[in-house]
């Protein structure tokens, strides 16, 4: 049986010891490092300590490649006690011979106050480039593909280091999924899945994310799905349009909400002829009874669609293609609102000066009752025109509100979904069409009890997770040919 060598994060001897004990229990644990950013003095007998800069740094990265002299080495990225299930070891190791795999990751129990809960991760795809992809803490590598990879990494990341290595590694064999429960973690984070969903884009999370933005361009590079910023011009003189701009709202049973997102967009002021579109999608709350309360004014256009098979995606698609859809057609979602009466104005302004077919604006994070909650505004200014096109590989949405150039849009089409659509949307549009941004706050989300990702189970988390990475991949394979054809 092949060896392994083990590398585990370092706080004090107690918070390693179980960990370090489980691993001695094994016979393929040939050596067992520890991987500190303190000068230690306790650490356990028969382990090895290592100073690193971080964790997450290039800096410990080389140091594991420099060290790892068996087969498999295998880093756990907590500190916290890690428990490996019966032959757990033996059976990834076993796999990862099987499958070739450059590493290896499993699904695994979480621990959380004494009480172990089913973890199960998702598949690797070529477009899972998140940086916040969730392997699980137990990673094990095949040390001669660990050693490549950190022989490429040419930049000094302080906290993109383990992000580059899997990166670097995935370019030269597959990442493996092992869908077995192999070893149970504890874990700490007890926060709801609707507040752990903006981490990324929390401004004291900025340092981080440069490096993050800089090892994935990088990536996409190697791999030919890099687009250099090049974008086709647009006219604005595509169909004849009665209205310059259309403020598009899917709705169902959100009796508590629509009222105020109705009004919001009612009271814009323009310069030019706008309307709404509500797609009531059969709602069964009194919804359809509140949105009838503003039929007096004639620029809502309350629309219930023929088909009842419509997610969000389809909902926008019967907006859109409605004869009297406007030129722009501006989203807003059924439980938000914009943030005053300019706001529309500032959306289609935007499309002429920075000649874009999407446009998209800055938010505030609101409770229901529209007082800001952290992380505060989401003005997304890693979005670049240079690089934002290649950085939207990596992140999880591109901000809001979000509105498009209706003739581009009909011919694009909305995927019928209801989560990830706008994302989706992004990506196809920015693979030949600026994408501009408006850094006023225009747009009020609230988070409430209702949100669609407020609360979700780990399956149907690792369901959108995986549609998110299906699309990235599907739009990665495009650039990639894309680029082949110049």
């Amino acid at each position: 049986m092949k060896r392994i060598n083990c590398f585990i994060p370092f706080q004090d001897a107690a918070q390693v010891a179980h960990t370090v004990k489980g691993l001695k229990e094994s016979d393929l644990a040939s050596k067992i490092y520890l991987l500190a950013t303190e000068t230690v003095s306790d650490a356990p007998e028969g382990c090895t300590v290592v100073p690193v800069q971080s964790l997450n740094s290039t800096d410990a990265v080389r140091k594991i490649a420099a060290l790892a002299d068996a087969d498999y080495t295998m880093l756990y990225t907590k500190y916290t006690s890690l428990e490996l299930g019966m032959f757990a070891l033996e059976r990834m190791l076993h796999i990862a011979d099987d499958s070739a795999a450059g590493m290896v990751y499993a699904d695994h129990y979480i621990v959380t106050n004494g009480t172990a809960k089913n973890n199960p991760v998702i598949s690797y795809q070529q477009g899972s480039l998140r940086d916040d992809f969730n392997f699980g803490s137990v990673l094990i590598y095949n040390t001669s593909v660990l050693k490549e990879a950190v022989a490429q990494m040419t930049a000094d990341y302080q906290f993109a280091g383990l992000y580059d290595l899997r990166l670097k590694a995935s370019q030269k064999a597959s990442l493996v999924h092992i869908n077995e429960y192999l070893y149970s973690e504890v874990e700490q984070d007890t926060r709801k899945s609707g507040e752990k969903i903006f981490d990324y884009v929390d401004p004291k999370n900025r340092a981080v994310q440069i490096e993050m933005e800089e090892a994935c361009t990088q990536h996409l590079k190697a791999i030919g799905g890099y687009l250099v910023p090049e974008f086709r011009q647009i006219e604005f003189n595509a169909g004849d349009f009665e209205f310059e701009a259309s403020v598009i709202i899917p709705v169902r049973n959100r009796i508590r909400t629509i009222k105020d997102a109705i009004r919001s967009v009612l009271n814009q002021k323009t310069t030019f002829k706008f309307n709404l579109i509500v797609i009531d999608n059969y709602s069964t709350d009194g919804t359809s009874e509140a949105i009838d309360e503003f039929a007096s004014d004639s620029r809502l256009i309350h629309l219930i669609p023929e088909r009842k098979d419509l997610g969000i995606g389809g909902c926008w698609n019967a907006g859109v293609h409605h004869p009297m859809c406007g030129k722009f057609a501006v989203q807003l979602d059924s439980d938000d609102v914009y943030s005053d009466e300019n706001t529309l104005q500032k959306m289609v302004n935007a499309f002429y000066e920075q000649n874009c077919a999407m446009v998209v604006g800055t938010y505030m994070m609101t409770d229901f009752d529209m007082n800001m909650i952290a992380p505060g505004i989401i003005d997304h200014k890693e979005w670049t025109p240079e690089n934002g096109r290649n950085n939207a590989l990596r992140i999880n949405g591109l901000g809001a509100p979000r509105a498009f150039y209706t003739p581009v849009l009909r011919e694009i089409k909305v995927p019928n979904t209801s989560y990830g659509e706008d994302y989706a949307l992004g990506l196809n549009f920015s693979r030949h069409y600026q994408i501009g941004r408006v850094y006023d706050v225009v747009y009020m989300c609230r988070r409430w009890e209702d949100n669609s990702d407020a609360s979700l189970d780990v399956v149907k988390m690792n369901g959108h997770n995986t549609y998110k990475d299906r699309i990235r991949t599907w739009e990665l394979q495009a650039r990639i040919a894309l680029n082949n054809r110049k």
